[in-house]
């Protein structure tokens, strides 16, 4: 993992949860509108999980909401 994170802008005209992310082959790394950031794995939340919040990270719509309705489990809250 990189210092480098992704800015997360939401394209709907709601306030998202999410303010970056970082994805990497086998993980997504979101840092949250109160500065805590949670590494998600696949041996943490799935690779599906993980691959579909990449790709809503990627498009900037919809990870807030997917982590909370689904709380998918996180390796670590860094």
């Amino acid at each position: 993992m990189s210092l480098l994170m992704q800015l997360y802008k939401s394209k709907s005209r709601k306030i998202s949860g999410v303010i970056k992310y970082e994805a990497g082959k086998d993980f997504i790394l979101v840092q949250f509108t109160n500065r805590k950031k949670y590494l998600y794995t696949y041996s943490s939340a799935g690779k599906i999980s993980v691959e579909l919040m990449k790709q809503l990270a990627a498009a900037n719509k919809g990870l807030s909401t997917y982590i909370s309705q689904h709380q998918p489990e996180y390796q670590s809250k860094l």
